[in-house]
């Protein structure tokens, strides 16, 4: 097939969703993932809105499954090849670390870190044979922060942004760039059905801690983006000849990441702390 393929992963809604239209819309043939085929109906209607119903398929894949991953092999060898593939699938698992289990962790894990390695390793044959790719892989501005209550989900954007960094200098000889974008608050799913935050329990040291975080997440939600800036970012990212390793995207990313590297640990600290101090007062 001559014809460019995408494949991404997490496609039943927000940035996947939106990312399969994109691609679709610039002409690629789409392979659009989801962990349940029932979840398609959304994209499928996107789809025929941008009368790019015929343009993609809808594979299911559940990253964590070995046996899934299986069938996602078969599923390319009929087409053998692949320009781009879109790591997007997530979750976000919360929750203070002292009342979290390694269990919370490596379910974060499985599907945000291990799950994006799999499925990479899945398709690099098919870009390595032909000495051309993109990997692209959606990152967060977690993976360059940390946030309390978050620690899994920080933890492992933190572990793809080294993973991504260590993949792009191994394929650089092999005609293969890896990106990593890292938006943002944005408004998707993640945060809602994507959403395996362990509350504390009344009685727990951290109870109106977790509270008071919980409610200034909420509010902040009206204030999230529109997740089709990003996905028309990794469509313009997917037609550009070498790009670069990262793409910050979103209110206040750019400066946020650059006072970081800028100015020392203790202000960002004492920042912080003297927020939550206000939130929990």
């Amino acid at each position: 097939m001559s014809r460019r393929i995408a494949l991404v992963t997490g496609a039943s809604s927000g940035i996947g969703m939106l990312t399969a239209t994109c691609l679709a819309k610039e002409g690629f043939f789409v392979l659009a993932t989801m962990r349940k085929i029932s979840r398609a109906k959304n994209l499928l209607d996107c789809s025929k809105k941008y009368k790019v119903e015929n343009d993609i398929r809808c594979p299911e894949l559940d990253v964590t499954k070995e046996a899934s991953i299986e069938s996602l092999k078969r599923e390319l060898s009929s087409y053998n090849q692949l320009d781009i593939l879109v790591n997007n699938a997530g979750i976000a698992v919360g929750g203070f670390s002292e009342e979290l289990t390694i269990n919370d962790y490596k379910k974060q894990f499985d599907t945000n870190f291990f799950g994006v390695i799999a499925v990479t390793n899945t398709v690099l044959p098919l870009m390595r044979e032909r000495g051309q790719g993109k990997i692209i892989n959606i990152s967060s501005i977690s993976g360059k922060f940390g946030f309390p209550a978050l620690s899994p989900y920080t933890a492992s954007k933190h572990a793809l942004e080294g993973y991504s960094e260590s993949l792009r200098l191994e394929l650089k000889p092999f005609g293969i760039d890896v990106v990593l974008i890292e938006p943002g608050s944005f408004s998707t799913n993640i945060w809602t059905t994507g959403n395996h935050t362990v509350s504390s329990p009344k009685g727990s040291p951290y109870f109106f801690y977790m509270k008071k975080i919980e409610e200034e997440l909420r509010k902040g939600m009206a204030s999230h983006e529109d997740p089709l800036k990003v996905a028309q970012l990794i469509a313009k990212i997917s037609l550009t000849k070498n790009p670069k390793l990262r793409y910050k995207i979103g209110k206040g990313v750019k400066t946020a990441i650059f006072l970081k590297k800028v100015l020392p640990w203790t202000y960002f600290e004492k920042m912080v702390i003297k927020k939550l101090f206000r939130i929990i007062s």
